[in-house]
């Protein structure tokens, strides 16, 4: 694979067209969808034409990786799904925090279909929710935590759930794990970044120290006090972004014979360290 070819994040148009099909077919089985997208990049990490998809079905949102995110950004995403119609929760999937609000949302949100179910004496019949989210957002630890058992494969790897799944989940309500695997759409090279960012695209498939660069120049124009506290760097405002990236090699010692950069080794580490929440808490998008 050439350079030209590793700057920019591929969609999957044949993977899309067949989820699209198999979502449309297991909707009439389903009551509510639930989406997961990353508390950090709401936006780039949704697939825009899943409102499409289900119509008038009833929607949460689940801002997954909450606890990295910036709270009060998140906060605002919360007040932009509610303006919009859609119930939205800050969680973690994976240490269960915000989950416990999770199942109660659903019956109010299901308010109706249960007391039409009541009337017609199907009082038990359970809620069916299917669960959607892009590769890497978080879903089979969000069934994982709510089943309570491992039952659902779960890898820090896109694309590892394979089949189609029910789990009971308690309160008369079933998750039906995604048939497929649903993509985001690389509309711009932007969303594309983001999803790099935050471990959504293979790392092998992109050229790691202009994605890190790219990443320098989201910090520099936005958490540039987080850039100047971790990497213990000053002075970088009117720095080109290759500049920061050798400030820090050299500030954290990655250097190589005669004295150069290891620039790789440093995109490397600065990607980990924000992945790994060491910057603190950065949200990439905020609702307009």
């Amino acid at each position: 694979m050439n350079d030209s070819q590793k700057q920019t994040v591929q969609w999957f148009p044949g993977h899309m067209a067949k989820t699209r099909r198999l979502i449309k077919e297991s909707l009439p089985f389903v009551d509510l969808v639930t989406e997961i997208v990353d508390a950090r990049i709401p936006m780039s990490s949704s697939n825009p034409e899943l409102k499409e998809m289900i119509g008038s079905k009833p929607r949460i949102v689940l801002l997954n990786k909450c606890d990295v995110a910036d709270e009060k950004t998140t906060a605002r995403w919360v007040e932009y799904y509610r303006n919009i119609g859609v119930y939205a929760l800050p969680v973690d999937c994976r240490s269960g925090k915000g989950l416990n609000a999770y199942l109660p949302l659903v019956r109010r949100v299901l308010k109706d279909k249960i007391k039409r179910n009541e009337e017609k004496g199907m009082a038990g019949k359970p809620l069916r929710v299917m669960v959607v989210g892009i590769p890497n957002t978080g879903k089979s630890s969000f069934i994982n935590k709510m089943a309570g058992r491992n039952r659902a494969k779960v890898a820090d790897k896109p694309g590892v759930t394979r089949s189609n799944s029910w789990f009971a989940v308690g309160s008369g309500i079933e998750l039906l794990d995604t048939p497929g695997v649903l993509w985001p759409k690389f509309d711009d090279r932007a969303v594309g970044d983001k999803l790099a960012f935050i471990g959504s695209v293979k790392d092998e498939v992109i050229d790691i120290e202009s994605l890190a660069m790219r990443l320098i120049n989201v910090l520099k124009n936005g958490y540039e006090d987080r850039l100047s506290e971790r990497f213990k760097i000053t002075d970088f405002a009117d720095k080109e972004d290759y500049e920061i990236l050798e400030m820090i090699g050299r500030k954290r010692g990655m250097l190589i014979s005669g004295g150069e950069i290891d620039y790789e080794r440093a995109s490397v580490m600065i990607l980990d360290e924000y992945r790994g929440g060491k910057l603190g808490r950065l949200s990439l998008e905020k609702p307009e």
